[in-house]
């Protein structure tokens, strides 16, 4: 039989309203009193009623994450990184997955969040100004991973400027034929959002500050995908002159990329080199160059920001936090040169 409050209380001698402010560290009770109770609860096998707390506090102890599509690698990482650092914290983590554009409508149409979280986590999501004010309505702290918002605190990186690293790479080891696979989100659930463009215009800043003329057929779009890149690349390979390299917008799209390549018959970075985006668990494997976002640090750095944001005065000016991104160099990447079979380079094809 589960023992009640009221038990407790006896036992301590005290009233049952004591017993429930020790048991949820609610000020007001003496440190020695505090502990007494909860030893008597522990004794008599007294669990405190979770919904309870939350009714009496208003506190859920819970953090809410909203996801696009928790089948991507980019959001598993993200949510290991942010929940491993909401847990030592000793929150709990509810996921809200949106999966298509219905659903994200369903959700900031509605009240789902309404008295289930003390705070917000967004991933990926550029919000319409009603969304903004769907979140802003609850009351909670908001914080926005990959995009920059004036509303709510974020954190990211500087898409931009990593995508002019990844390519001038490329300029400088001699390309001037570089081709893009780029990121469409037309048809996914985080349409509009900042990566794609920001890593396209850095793609064109840079062609453009070493004299490079941009054209149109370089410029390859397609989804987010082995699949989406595999297609772009396939026509890249019909442009009138075959690019000597190509920037891509995410790894798993060079890993589409790559097989269209091999299936063709050219060799990597023999025939054409590869920069990819992201640093996916498999390109250290296939041995590609890519910028390294720290995924799992940005998750953690969010987290982290919720909690201080939680711990602060309401009414704060947001904050923006940038995390650093770095080039990985691995052998996808060569100078444009016909490399002689018997030199060293021929051997490092992927």
């Amino acid at each position: 039989m589960t023992a009640k409050i009221e038990e407790v209380a006896e036992r301590a001698g005290v009233a049952v309203s004591t017993v429930s402010r020790a048991l949820r560290d609610v000020p007001g009770v003496s440190l020695a009193t505090r502990q007494r109770i909860k030893d008597i609860a522990a004794e008599v096998g007294y669990l405190a009623s979770p919904s309870a707390a939350r009714l009496a506090t208003g506190v859920t102890g819970t953090i809410a994450v909203i996801v696009p599509d928790a089948t991507k690698w980019f959001f598993g990482q993200v949510i290991s990184g942010a929940g491993a650092a909401l847990r030592a914290a000793g929150r709990d983590v509810l996921l809200y997955e949106l999966g298509d554009a219905d659903g994200r409508h369903r959700f900031f149409a509605g009240q789902t969040l309404r008295g289930r979280a003390d705070a917000v986590l967004v991933l990926s999501l550029r919000l319409s100004e009603e969304e903004t004010q769907s979140l802003r309505a609850l009351g909670l702290p908001v914080i926005m991973l990959g995009q920059g918002s004036e509303a709510f605190s974020s954190v990211r990186v500087d898409d931009r400027a990593a995508a002019r690293t990844a390519v001038r790479h490329l300029i400088n080891l001699g390309h001037r034929r570089i081709g893009l696979i780029g990121i469409d989100d037309a048809d996914e659930v985080t349409v509009g959002s900042t990566p794609p463009r920001s890593r396209l215009a850095g793609y064109r800043q840079s062609l453009l500050a070493a004299g490079i003329p941009l054209e149109e057929e370089y410029e390859q779009l397609g989804p987010n995908s082995v699949s989406g890149g595999a297609a772009a690349m396939t026509r890249l390979l019909s442009a009138p002159d075959l690019p000597t390299a190509v920037f891509v917008g995410s790894d798993e799209m060079a890993f589409g990329a790559l097989g269209v390549v091999r299936a063709a018959g050219m060799t990597v970075p023999r025939d054409i080199s590869f920069v990819g985006f992201d640093n996916h668990d498999l390109s250290e494997v296939m041995d590609l160059t890519t910028i390294d976002q720290n995924i799992r640090g940005q998750g953690e750095a969010a987290a982290v920001l919720l909690l201080e944001t939680l711990s602060t005065a309401p009414g704060a000016a947001p904050a923006d936090r940038l995390i650093d991104t770095r080039l990985v160099l691995r052998r996808s990447t060569a100078p444009p040169s016909f490399i002689s079979p018997n030199s060293p380079e021929s051997k490092d094809e992927i």
